[in-house]
């Protein structure tokens, strides 16, 4: 791809929300919360705010830089939806044979899972700041207005319960099961309100 002269990409600011940017931060405020990023790594891109848009600017982009706008669109249109809308990530506890207890500690920001694999040690999975999660029965669910920060802390807790290796073993020594599915797995993906 030849050099582009000049790349414009601008994202809508519905009603209800406000967008203000210092540099190359960029702080948005809804219903729901505030949320903040820093684009700083950004290097050849210009952010500004005018007329209720937020306008993505830059000169002589290679294809890097063409596709860094794209990319920092999409994370300012997800910083909107989450201040107004909100997400939600659902997870299931699966066990065949020990049930697993899934505990939060708000205090020091983890997940605890105790019980997994009949092993007695506990894993254990951090949250991040800003989100907040709570266990029903079998579900675990994840809530806050970051998207990054609440997709990241179900990819923790999921990891915190995945078999690596030779500990992902067949049940009843039959090879080309499907092995041991115990763990905690994403099943759905919405918004809070």
């Amino acid at each position: 791809m030849a050099r582009a002269i000049y790349v414009r990409q601008e994202v809508e600011v519905p009603q209800g929300v406000k967008v203000s940017v210092t540099g190359k931060r960029v702080r948005v405020e809804g219903p729901l919360g505030v949320v903040e990023k820093d684009l700083s790594h950004a290097k050849d891109i210009q952010i500004t705010c005018e007329d209720g848009k937020i306008v993505l600017e830059a000169f002589n982009a290679d294809k890097k830089t063409y596709a860094t706008i794209g990319t920092i669109a999409s994370i300012v249109r997800n910083m909107i939806v989450g201040v107004e809308k909100g997400y939600r990530y659902k997870m299931k506890v699966v066990y065949a044979h020990f049930p697993m207890n899934v505990k939060v500690d708000e205090k020091n920001g983890l997940v605890v899972i105790e019980n997994f694999l009949g092993r007695r040690g506990k894993v254990t999975a951090r949250i991040l700041p800003g989100v907040k999660v709570r266990v029903d029965k079998d579900d675990v669910i994840v809530e806050g207005v970051d998207k990054e920060a609440v997709a990241q802390t179900a990819a923790n807790i999921h990891q915190a319960t995945r078999l690596r290796g030779k500990q992902h073993m067949c049940p009843h020594g039959r090879e080309g099961g499907p092995g041991i599915l115990d763990g905690i797995y994403l099943y759905a993906v919405e918004h809070m309100r």
